[in-house]
């Protein structure tokens, strides 16, 4: 008789990953079933399995944010295999509490990200309020409450703005158009300083801005949080509230409001009259989440009544002068609520459904419809039966249909592809007694695109793409008729004439754009701490609606703004280098860029015009070629274990090829340092002293001319050129948790803003000319988790 013993000394060795981006996941759980072995992942990801037999086991393998799954390995001898799990980091609604939430949307670029914590700091502010914390961020601002954020020097339509996985389309042409974004409704905020993300656009010449809601995790539960924000300058607050349910099957569902009321800010000085806001935000969404599958419908209106500084209203070419050699605005009332003209009243809708699935061996298939409905409302300070009337009325539709695949073609190589249609219309209402700044039109995009990225080992890591995009314009445009001559478009475009009248023509342009745009990049890791990010982009920009067809007064910017027709698309090159290190004690990123424009489309003011409506400045859009170049840094020391200190500086310049001389709206050079104390024994306390310092830009173009005044019968230079003094600016912030129930922490927090009461004028400001920025305010925010 024989016997027989089968060899159990075998080991089954290797890694557990992400099934995303490839990042190891420590302290996951393998377990062999039949048997009671079971061992975890180290700190690089890697586990041993000893003693197997040559058999086929199945496998277990779990982690704390991760979907459990099982795999099956036939054991021949040692065997070393590498198990991928879900780790909620792209789907439609899945979060961690601690741990890795968002997948990175660039691999060769640094990504500079504000997470929800931070966010709710700004909670009765605006998106570009939040943005400007960042290094190499600044805002265009039109007061206090239009904030569009400037990114390297560039903004409106050359920065994208995703928000919820759709493109925002919200009239973005306009310097004093904020985005129509509840910045309550941000659970991460992602911001990309270029256009080496293509999945988005291939025309994001500045950067691409990312705001995604929060994740719901896969378990059943029911929770929520409440932030209410009282602020002295202004004498306004905010509400804002949201409540999540989830279950253990997927399904989740979710809602979200918030409500924003100020009155009148002040400057130190002076009341900054009629420059009230109202602004009432709503959000839905409904789901389900599973490993292989999902789906989401997703709904938010944003509505935000705004009013404008009553001081940039003026009359004739006298006051204008008036206004800009005087300290003081021309128009001071007594505190208000209430909101007159000149204001804004927008309205925007978006609705958007979104499926994926997963494949076996070809990867994850999405598709998502989107609709948007932008509504603008301007009010021009009128008189008689016009005076309630909007002087612009705009009404834009856009629906966008997106196919996007992001497979993993091998252990090395990601794959990202896509396809997207967009239709889009607009309608200017005629009735608003005014000739119509923007007209109507049909717009169709096509676009495609696919980057690849291949990890070639440990330390390198290779990013290629390419996208391409067709934009069709079918337009209706009325011109007055002496403009239309003065342009020489009756020699050049007599084509597109479908009728003349008295002193206006009816035009029919049909435009067509073709735009190819790129990206080159590699990413080199040093050890455990250093990162070399480098990344070349090519971005083509088709010119906007603005650009093109502008011929009137654009009310809440309070000037003439003159479009071109015959302009092309932008292209721009941008090249980035940065070098991070990322510490416990000392981190860093050193980020100098250079962009080159061709075609580069800039807006000027040109002179005064005098209208039946008052005296107004008229700008200009016209082509040049550009070049923006810079550098961005950030650094943090923490000094303890409960203090911590962050430093901030950017530096841009920006110089038209084509006149020699500097571009104009360069943010100034600026620096901000802040000092952190945090303890999380002691209540989660948190006080922070931050120092902000803006130098003065000393590289401008001189856009002055002469307006002749009537009352003197003189001519006088308006000085529309000369930039404010530098500044600076303290700022406090403090936070403290409480325990109120077993369920439930209150945060109480406290903030002082301009905390020295400093009177300033930003040069990014378009009401600069009128009145000095706001002056001090303290804040108080109470914050419920439940």
């Amino acid at each position: 008789m024989s016997s027989f013993s089968q060899n159990c000394d075998y080991t089954l060795s290797g890694t557990v990953t992400d099934l995303h981006d490839g990042s190891l996941l420590m302290g996951a759980t393998l377990i062999v079933a039949g048997t009671e072995q079971a061992v975890e992942t180290d700190l690089d990801g890697k586990f041993t399995i000893p003693n197997l037999c040559s058999n086929t086991y199945s496998i277990q393998v779990s982690h704390p944010y991760c979907l459990t799954k099982g795999f099956t390995v036939k054991i021949s001898g040692n065997t070393t295999k590498s198990f991928k799990l879900e780790h909620h980091i792209e789907e439609l609604n899945q979060i961690t509490v601690e741990g890795k939430a968002y997948s990175n949307k660039s691999k060769t670029m640094l990504e500079n990200t504000i997470a929800e914590e931070e966010l709710e700091r700004f909670s009765s502010g605006s998106l570009g309020d939040a943005l400007n914390s960042l290094s190499g961020v600044s805002s265009l601002n039109t007061g206090n409450t239009v904030v569009k954020p400037l990114i390297n020097g560039l903004h409106s339509s050359r920065v994208v703005i995703i928000n919820n996985g759709v493109r925002m389309e919200d009239q973005e042409w306009g310097a004093e158009h904020a985005p129509n974004v509840d910045i309550n409704s941000v659970g991460n905020l992602t911001l990309i300083k270029g256009a080496g993300v293509l999945q988005y656009s291939g025309d994001a010449v500045g950067g691409v801005i990312v705001a995604e809601a929060s994740k719901v995790a896969v378990k059943d539960s029911l929770y929520g949080k409440t932030l209410l924000t009282a602020a002295s300058n202004g004498r306004g607050s905010s509400l804002t509230s949201q409540l999540t349910k989830s279950f253990q099957n997927g399904w989740y569902a979710n809602v979200q409001g918030t409500l924003k009321r100020f009155g009148d800010f002040e400057a130190p000085n002076y009341v900054l009259s009629n420059t009230g806001f109202f602004e009432r935000n709503a959000s839905a969404s409904i789901g389900l989440n599973r490993f292989n599958y999902g789906i989401e419908a997703y709904y938010s209106i944003f509505k935000n009544e705004i009013g404008i500084l009553r001081a940039s209203h003026l009359g004739g070419a006298q006051d204008q002068v008036r206004a800009i050699n005087s300290n003081r605005p021309l128009i001071i009332n007594d505190f208000t609520y209430n909101i007159n003209s000149p204001k804004q009243d927008v309205t925007h809708h978006l609705g958007r459904i979104k499926g994926f699935k997963r494949f076996n061996n070809f990867g994850k298939l999405s598709l998502q419809y989107d609709f948007q409905r932008n509504n603008r409302l301007e009010f021009d300070v009128r008189r008689g039966a016009d005076q309630n009337n909007a002087s612009l009325d705009l009404q834009l539709d856009t629906h966008t249909l997106l196919l996007d695949l992001d497979a993993n073609l091998t252990d090395a190589i990601g794959l990202k592809t896509g396809l997207m249609a967009r239709y889009q219309n607009n309608f200017a209402n005629p009735n608003t007694g005014v000739r119509r700044l923007i007209p109507d039109y049909d717009k169709y995009d096509l676009g495609i695109y696919a980057v690849a990225d291949y990890r070639l080992n440990d330390q390198w890591l290779f990013e290629a793409g390419g996208r391409f995009d067709f934009t069709y314009m079918d337009v209706f445009k009325f011109y007055r008729t002496s403009f239309w001559e003065s342009r020489n478009y009756d020699q050049i475009f007599p084509e597109i004439v479908v009728e003349e009248l008295d002193n206006q023509i009816l035009t029919n342009p049909q435009l067509n754009f073709y735009n190819g745009s790129a990206t080159l990049g590699t990413t080199y890791t040093v050890g455990n701490n250093y990162k070399l990010y480098f990344n070349y982009s090519i971005a083509s920009r088709t010119p906007n609606p603005s650009e093109l067809f502008s011929e009137g007064l654009h009310h809440s910017a309070s000037r003439i703004e003159l479009g071109d027709l015959r302009f092309n698309s932008e292209i721009g090159h941008k090249v980035s280098l940065t070098l991070q290190r990322d510490n416990d004690i000392f981190s860093f990123s050193v980020n100098p860029y250079i962009n080159t424009i061709s075609d580069f489309i800039v807006i000027e003011p040109t002179e005064i015009q005098q209208t039946v409506r008052g005296n107004f400045q008229v700008w200009e859009y016209r082509q040049t070629n550009a070049q923006l170049l810079g550098v961005d840094v950030d650094a943090s020391y923490a000094f303890s274990k409960n203090i911590l200190v962050n430093s901030q500086f950017s530096f841009v310049k920006g110089y038209d090829r084509i006149q020699d001389e500097p571009l104009i709206n360069i943010p100034a050079v600026n620096s901000r340092n802040e000092i952190v104390y945090q303890n999380s024994e002691f209540n989660n306390i948190r006080l922070s002293l931050q120092s902000e310092y803006a130098f003065r830009q000393n590289e401008f173009p001189d856009n002055n001319f002469e307006v002749f005044i009537p009352e003197t019968e003189t001519m006088e230079v308006v000085d529309v050129s000369t930039p404010p003094e530098a500044y600076h600016l303290l700022n406090f912030n403090s936070s403290i948790d409480f325990k109120a129930t077993k369920t439930t922490t209150l945060t109480v927090g406290f903030a002082i803003t301009n905390a020295l009461n400093t009177s300033y004028r930003n040069y990014l400001n378009r009401l600069r000319y009128y009145a000095d920025d706001m002056g001090r305010n303290f804040l108080i925010n109470l914050k419920f988790n439940y």
